[in-house]
């Protein structure tokens, strides 16, 4: 029997919460957290709802993970992210000892790796599952807000 828990299956979902960031006028960068191919934790950007700078999709993960296991370490933990977390949700990762980060596509300018940010020693990285699809995404949005 096939197993459909992918890395693509769990970031179809993630793709997901960034298509609702999207129609919402938020910055499309979804997450989710999975356990045990369980999803605990599904968001989005809410920075401009909350009128929050901390509100990215990961620091809005990590807390509802944190509240559905009733700890604060995501041992075990995938977090699964449409966009390279920035440092600082890069340094919440790291804080909250999170097994694996998976993520779409990578932010050259502004995400943890460009800054020189780092996650815990024994996180695990995987980049590149659907790329081209969040990154189209996050494109379309600041064409939209720019007008070009």
């Amino acid at each position: 029997m096939e197993n459909i828990f992918t890395h693509e299956y769990f970031m179809k979902k993630a793709y997901q919460e960034a298509q609702a960031a999207y129609s919402k006028g938020e910055i499309p960068v979804g997450a989710v957290v999975v356990v045990d191919n369980r999803v605990i934790a599904k968001t989005h950007n809410l920075t401009e709802l909350l009128t929050d700078v901390t509100a990215h999709a990961e620091m809005q993960a990590i807390t509802a993970a944190a509240g559905f296991l009733g700890g604060k370490y995501l041992t075990g933990c995938t977090l699964y992210v449409t966009l390279e977390p920035c440092q600082m949700c890069a340094g919440a990762l790291y804080w909250s000892q999170v097994s694996r980060v998976v993520y779409a596509a990578h932010d050259t300018h502004r995400g943890y790796t460009a800054m020189g940010g780092k996650l815990h020693p024994k996180t695990e990285v995987i980049t590149g599952i659907m790329e081209a699809e969040c990154g189209e995404l996050i494109k379309a949005f600041f064409r939209e807000r720019r007008g070009s």
